[in-house]
Formats: structure tokens, sequence, C-alpha cells
């Protein structure tokens, strides 16, 4: 009996893949989108998850402290170069609809006794970012929701306009609730499911190759289900990633859309910020058809 028993326990364990078939490009990827279920990682998490302490925050991983005396670095690079500080976490709310309807609405939630606000002239043609605080409507000074940064699309000669709003991810869901109470905007009909959570046949096939690399044992969910890793999904953590992220007014025509992780966002600081840019960034040639 005790050798059936030991025969049997050899056959239950599975064995673990060779480093090399580790690190295979297909595998990594299976391996990352599982790890960041729960968590959704930045473009740049790879480079800070080597030099920083992880913390798991308003469900993302974001770094927290760095593992080496890396301040005077850091001091330095602000006084005499260029430093880059990843801002993707924070979440945007784009609103698109006529430019009067936006303003009229807009206005009902801050007050210019605090500043500036949605009105401003050189915040209004696109030319700067506009900061201000944010308030329940109507309801101003009392039941402030958190402060915000926007900036408005330039104009194109169409009275249709686009403002994005960005937030820290603790107010989003508090501000997007104000938002579709003012301008009435409810849910679509149809779901809207992101391309990068609809995994297709050809992920399928590519997910039978990784299961089929190795032998390994199969991955099995909570519910004994098995688990089969997706693309990583975009939007914030208290999201569904099946849930809706776009919303429309049917008496005016409001949309709201939530941009988050889609559009990315990064603070460059440092006197040599705007030579970084120009190095980095080349415009493109106009295409006349």
């Amino acid at each position: 009996k005790q050798a059936e028993k030991a025969v049997h326990q050899k056959k239950e364990q599975s064995k673990t893949k060779c480093r090399k078939a580790r690190r295979r490009h297909i595998n990594l990827v299976a391996e990352f989108n599982r790890r960041q279920r729960k968590n959704i990682w930045l473009e740049t998490h790879i480079w800070h998850a080597k030099r920083f302490h992880m913390v798991k925050k308003w469900g993302y991983s974001l770094g927290d402290s760095p593992t080496e005396k890396s301040y005077r670095a850091c001091y330095r690079a602000m006084t005499k170069h260029c430093l880059l500080q990843d801002l993707s976490y924070y979440c945007c709310l784009e609103l698109t609809g006529k430019e009067n309807e936006l303003l009229k609405q807009l206005a009902r939630i801050c007050s210019t006794d605090t500043g500036l606000t949605f009105e401003e002239a050189c915040c209004l043609s696109g030319r700067f970012e506009g900061s201000l605080n944010l308030y329940q409507a109507d309801r101003y000074p009392e039941d402030m929701l958190g402060p915000v940064t926007f900036i408005w699309k330039p104009r194109d000669g169409s009275e249709n306009r686009q403002l994005w709003i960005w937030m820290h991810p603790a107010l989003k869901q508090d501000i997007l609730r104000e938002l579709k109470a003012i301008f009435q905007c409810s849910e679509p009909e149809e779901i809207y499911i992101p391309e990068a959570v609809a995994t297709s046949i050809q992920e399928k096939k590519q997910m039978d190759v990784v299961l089929s690399l190795g032998k390994k044992r199969k991955k099995e969910d909570k519910e004994g289900e098995e688990a089969v890793p997706v693309k990583k999904i975009i939007g914030d953590g208290t999201r569904d990633p099946l849930q809706s992220c776009s919303w429309i007014s049917q008496t005016s025509g409001i949309v709201i859309s939530d941009r988050t992780m889609e559009i990315l966002r990064y603070r460059l600081i440092g006197p040599l910020s705007h030579s970084v840019l120009t190095e980095t960034l080349k415009a493109a040639s106009l295409q006349t058809v």
C-alpha cells in the first residue's frame, strides 16, 4: 500500500517548466495577464516593480517607495535635468456635446468664488489646463466632491466640444454619479464590451499552445472552472470590465465616456522637460487626399 501511495503521489506532482520555457514571450504575456486581474498594472509597471516597493491601492499596483536610496538622484533630475512621473492611474472622464449645454450644467458644480471655472477664456480655448474644486449640484460651499483638472479640445469649427476631466481614483465614482445626474445621462441599451476584454479565437488558440507547453497542471479559479487568461483590462479597478463605460443624455445629447487607462498621463519636472519633449515627439507630415 505504501508503494502504491508513493507511485500515486509522483503522478500527481507536476513538472515545473525550465526557466527558458517560463521566459518565453507567450508564457510571459499569459502570466502577466493573470497577475493583473485584480489590480491593474500601469504601462511602466515592469520598470517600477524592479526598483520600487509596490502597493495595491484603488485597484492598481503602484510604486510606493524605492528599494534603494535614489532621493538625491531624483532631486538632481528635478533641479538640473528632467524627472518623469507616471500618473496614468488618475481617472479621465470625457464629456462630448454642445458647448453651451456643457457650460450651463457644469456651472452648477463649481463656483467663481474659488477661482477659475470651466468658462475661463484661456482654458476654454484649449491652450491651457485648468484646475478647480467640484461640489454637488447647487450645493456650494457645502458638499465638496474634490479637486480636478480639466482641458478642452481646441475648437474645430463645430458647435460640439470635447472636455477631459482628470480626478483621483478615490473621487471618480462620486464625481461620475454627479455628472450623470446633472446631464441626465442613462446607460445605453447595448452594454459596451471593450476589445481588450473580448477574447478572440486566435487568443484561445494561443492559450491552448501555452497550456500544452510543458503539460503544466491546469489553472483553476475559485469556482473550479478552467481559468483562461485574458488581455489587459482597460478601466479602473472599481469598474466591472463588462459594465458600460459610456452614457448619453436623451434630451441634450451629452455623452459621458470613461477613458481611464485609455489616455495615459505623464508629468515631466525639471528645466530640460521641454527639451526632452522636443527630442521625443516628432511632428507628423500632413497628408492631403
